[in-house]
């Protein structure tokens, strides 16, 4: 798993200020996320929060009555504990079945949410749309491997919940404040907040991560020895 953390400000969302930050064009492992369409640009493999889809789930159960959206929540937490039970990776005669049943819940789910009827008469054109659950239920089908891509590689994860726990606080930033005055202040506030951020994941806390910066040291795991200077 990651041990550091990037806060970057960009006037841009999408694919724009990704390019621009300059992180994920070069890329080359398994990018897990949200399903924003704009990530799916970036990476060699994609897996897609599964914690996202437990929320659609639940939502899908208490508003829209789906009962085929609890057996699937059921599914993706009893698979998660198997993983983790298992150390990171299970067997590939347990993922097959697990795969098996994953299919065999959609199926089902077909039953009780069912493709909208196609347009009817002349001068109609287009996809019909959608409701929520049904988009929730078709990209479970598309995108099998990448909600499940956590059963087969201990490198991936269940959900990118770290990574939205990265941002909360910059988040609760935006919220108190509102904006940002300048760039200039935006771009401190991420330097500092990926600089305390990285610290505490290599098991610095913030208070020593800070007082080796005021004294001008780099903290020992950014550097060859222990601790050393800064350099001019």
């Amino acid at each position: 798993m990651t041990r550091s953390r990037y806060f970057h400000p960009h006037t841009k969302r999408g694919g724009e200020a990704l390019d621009g930050i300059g992180i994920l064009p070069g890329f080359r492992g398994i990018l897990c996320h949200d399903h924003w369409k704009p990530y799916f640009q970036y990476g060699a493999a994609h897996a897609l929060s599964n914690a996202h889809h437990l929320r659609e789930l639940e939502r899908a159960l208490e508003q829209d009555g789906q009962q085929w959206a609890q057996r699937m929540n059921a599914f993706l937490k009893e698979t998660n504990q198997a993983v983790q039970d298992a150390g990171g990776c299970l067997e590939a005669a347990t993922a097959a079945q697990c795969r098996s049943r994953y299919r065999d819940l959609l199926k089902a789910a077909e039953d009780e949410c069912p493709a909208p009827e196609p347009h009817q008469g002349a001068g109609k054109r287009g996809r019909v749309a959608r409701s929520k659950v049904r988009n929730l239920l078709e990209r479970l089908q598309r995108f099998e491997d990448d909600v499940l891509r956590f059963m087969k590689n201990p490198r991936v994860p269940f959900s990118n919940n770290q990574a939205e726990n990265d941002l909360r606080m910059i988040k609760v930033q935006q919220k108190v404040s509102g904006c940002f005055r300048s760039m200039d202040g935006a771009q401190t506030f991420c330097r500092i907040r990926s600089y305390v951020s990285t610290c505490r994941k290599q098991g610095l806390t913030a208070s020593e991560a800070l007082r080796l910066l005021f004294q001008g040291k780099w903290p020992a795991f950014m550097t060859s020895s222990p601790v050393s200077e800064c350099a001019e």
